[in-house]
């Protein structure tokens, strides 16, 4: 199965300082079909105007993935972390039995990022956060994992669930390949680029869900950037 999901038809929020697009069911927005796909709960498609920002707030028992495409994000939380995430970064954390954080872009241009929260498998652990720079030269042409319940497998960030988050650059007519199993949810979006996605094509920040895929072949109809996530 494959469900292509055009930007224009995602949930929309803008709140002046934040320009929000929701994959799935989020905030004020809510559809019965998209509340989520196998353990993935949200997709934002985030803008973020310069000098604002999220401001203290809790979490609970969610992995949260931040992927920033271009500008920064500074984070601050509750355990006394503090770290800014730059464009091809990641940032995740694990909001166990809970905590409190900030998101602020203290640049001086706009700050465009996915955020995405996944069901964890265990609960009532302690809160964590975590960050990375990832070398974009080692995901020209195929696929690099980001964040991973299986890090030290993958050399990745670790998150509580079993669900991997990798991402991928690719040339106009370059293919990049993602092997899985039929039973588990994968959801692509390409920040930039037209791609085609097993014979299917797809617009930039259109959302693209499969299951029942065990290899996913992802051709770029254009220079593309590819954000995936594969989760039971």
């Amino acid at each position: 199965m494959i469900d292509i999901r055009p930007f224009a038809s995602l949930g929309a929020a803008d709140h002046g300082w934040l320009d929000a697009r929701h994959h799935f069911s989020f905030a004020s927005y809510h559809d019965p079909q998209r509340m989520g796909w196998g353990s993935i709960r949200v997709w934002n498609d985030d803008t973020i105007a310069a000098q604002t920002g999220f401001p203290p707030h809790p979490h609970r028992d969610m992995e949260i993935v931040t992927f920033v495409r271009t500008g920064a994000i500074t984070h601050r939380d509750s355990l006394g972390n503090e770290g800014r995430t730059a464009a091809g970064d990641v940032q995740v954390m694990s909001a166990g039995t809970g905590i409190t954080h900030s998101e602020y872009n203290l640049e001086d241009e706009e700050t465009t990022l996915f955020q995405i929260w996944i069901i964890p498998d265990r609960q009532g652990e302690k809160p964590s956060w975590g960050q990375r720079q990832f070398p974009k030269a080692s995901r020209e042409g195929a696929f690099e994992i980001l964040a991973s319940g299986t890090p030290e497998a993958d050399e990745a960030l670790a998150i509580r669930t079993d669900a991997k988050v990798a991402a991928a650059t690719l040339k106009a007519g370059q293919k990049a390949v993602w092997r899985s199993s039929e039973e588990r949810h994968q959801y692509l979006v390409a920040p930039t680029g037209k791609i085609r996605v097993n014979g299917h094509d797809a617009e930039a920040r259109d959302g693209i869900a499969l299951t029942g895929e065990a290899e996913i072949i992802v051709e770029a109809l254009e220079d593309s950037e590819v954000v995936l996530v594969d989760a039971r």
